[in-house]
């Protein structure tokens, strides 16, 4: 029920504007956005570097109206890879459609992210196409796959509460798209997705394995130490090696499992938002973990 309620109140603009205004929840949402900025992300960046940890740089926005702000958000996206070409840091970056004007027009949005894969491919960063709510699905799943035929360095998120995960994995797998597995953090409903945690943990575990065993240097997506664990398990003793996929985490969550995976030798990414629109995604991160919820909540009444 909490969670129903925090996704719902991710989509309403009196709140949001609220909370974006405010000073103390503006100061709260540091702990889980680098910032505003991407200069802000840079900075973050380079203290997870200096930690062993790579990056995955998340420009927040999503669901743009008109092409201007779809041009706007290729031109950041474009940026931050070059961003990264020039500073040499350790980072690759995370898009999503509708902000490249997927409810617009699917082909002026194929045309952006063939422009951000152009320059992904010029200097040689990885584009993870991020996955949103279920009525996107069809469309990120069939622009990947064919982003997939023209370039190397893209893949895209599956989410773990779908009942159509698994055949999505399999048909990427086997075209070699690089996949980043997440649980998933949007309001769905019981035709489309799992509504039970053990379900969705259940799922997530075969798909884990299916992609360890044949994925193209996969994603484990996850806070979730009984999975890690049992990704740690299931390498060990299928004598896969542990450079051969990498566990991603968010920024703000688990610094202390972060830092133990790293020092165990194992790849790890952090998730780093940043930008201006920045409540949607806040909002999810409370829904998916109660202790951020609690975080926020003291903070702010301090």
């Amino acid at each position: 029920m909490l969670k129903d309620t925090l996704l719902y109140l991710a989509q309403n603009p009196r709140l949001r504007d609220f909370v974006v205004q405010n000073k103390l929840t503006r100061n709260v949402s540091r702990r889980f956005v680098a910032g505003e900025v991407l200069e802000d992300a840079l900075r973050a960046t380079r203290a997870l570097n200096d930690r062993g940890i790579q990056v995955a740089l998340d420009l927040l926005g999503e669901n743009v109206a008109i092409k201007e702000e779809a041009a706007e958000a290729m031109r950041d996206y474009v940026n931050a890879i070059e961003l990264i070409a020039r500073t040499q840091i350790d980072a690759n970056i995370s898009i999503k459609l509708t902000a490249l004007g997927l409810d617009i027009s699917p082909q002026l949005c194929e045309e952006y992210l063939n422009t951000i894969l152009e320059s992904g491919r010029e200097h040689n960063v990885f584009v993870c196409i991020d996955m949103e709510g279920s009525a996107y699905t069809e469309q990120t799943v069939a622009l990947a796959s064919r982003a997939r035929e023209r370039y190397e360095l893209v893949g895209t998120v599956i989410q773990s509460y779908l009942y159509r995960s698994h055949d999505d994995i399999i048909k990427l797998v086997d075209q070699g798209t690089r996949i980043r597995l997440v649980k998933g953090a949007y309001q769905e409903s019981q035709s489309v997705a799992y509504q039970e945690k053990a379900d969705v943990d259940r799922n997530y575990v075969e798909l884990m394995h299916i992609l360890l065993a044949r994925g193209n240097f996969p994603a484990i997506a996850s806070h979730d130490e009984a999975i890690i664990d049992d990704a740690c398990r299931f390498v060990r003793d299928h004598g896969i090696s542990k450079s051969s996929f990498e566990f991603q985490m968010l920024y703000g969550i688990r610094r202390d499992l972060q830092d133990k995976l790293v020092k165990q030798g194992y790849n790890v990414r952090v998730y780093v938002p940043y930008g201006s629109h920045w409540y949607p995604y806040l909002m999810r991160r409370m829904a998916e973990r109660p202790a951020n919820l609690m975080f926020v909540v003291t903070n702010a009444l301090r």
